[in-house]
């Protein structure tokens, strides 16, 4: 699951968040992925490197900084990704200050060929249109954000109003290793 898929899970579920007065907030955590892959180009340059993985597609991946093992990787190596994803809704109460953040974290355990990296982004989207023929819902967020998605359930629809706010939490955890040499 990718970030926009799970943005995307999280907004059909909004209204159910929302339909419900004891139940404020909403959380939607993806299962683990893992994903095993072998380097096919680096850029030093942009710290940036393509892998092939095992389904046979290519992806482009950029390595943070902190991860002082890139220096070392060459075409060939086996690198394993373990990825999690979480996203919490949370309808903004009346008067609260809007949300616009974002947090990055890498660690690495001494001693180690990997580092976890994390990063969290919290913003406060308004709902701008809602639409119960196709069912849909539109949200909008700072720096011109848009989000439009399909409603599956169109009852808690009914229960949200243009203009609501919702809280939106993404949560994303990347554990990286690289594999021995054979």
């Amino acid at each position: 699951m990718n970030v926009r898929t799970a943005c995307a899970a999280a907004l059909m579920s909004a209204v159910t968040a929302a339909s419900a007065p004891a139940q404020v907030t909403k959380t939607m955590t993806s299962e683990a992925k893992v994903v095993t892959a072998t380097v096919e180009g680096i850029e030093r340059a942009s710290r940036e490197m393509t892998v092939k993985k095992s389904d046979g597609t290519y992806e482009t991946v950029y390595v943070p900084a902190a991860i002082k093992r890139f220096d070392a990787l060459k075409v060939g190596d086996r690198i394993t990704a373990r990825y999690y994803e979480t996203v919490v809704l949370r309808m903004t109460p009346e008067g609260q200050k809007s949300a616009d953040t974002k947090e990055s974290a890498v660690t690495r355990p001494e001693g180690t060929a990997g580092a976890t990296a994390a990063h969290q982004q919290t913003i406060t989207a308004t709902i701008t249109a809602i639409d119960p023929k196709v069912p849909s819902i539109t949200f909008t967020g700072p720096r011109g954000w848009t989000y439009s998605s399909r409603v599956e359930d169109t009852a808690a629809l009914a229960k949200v109003k243009v203009g609501d706010r919702v809280d939106i939490t993404w949560t994303e955890a990347l554990i990286i290793s690289l594999d021995e040499p054979k």
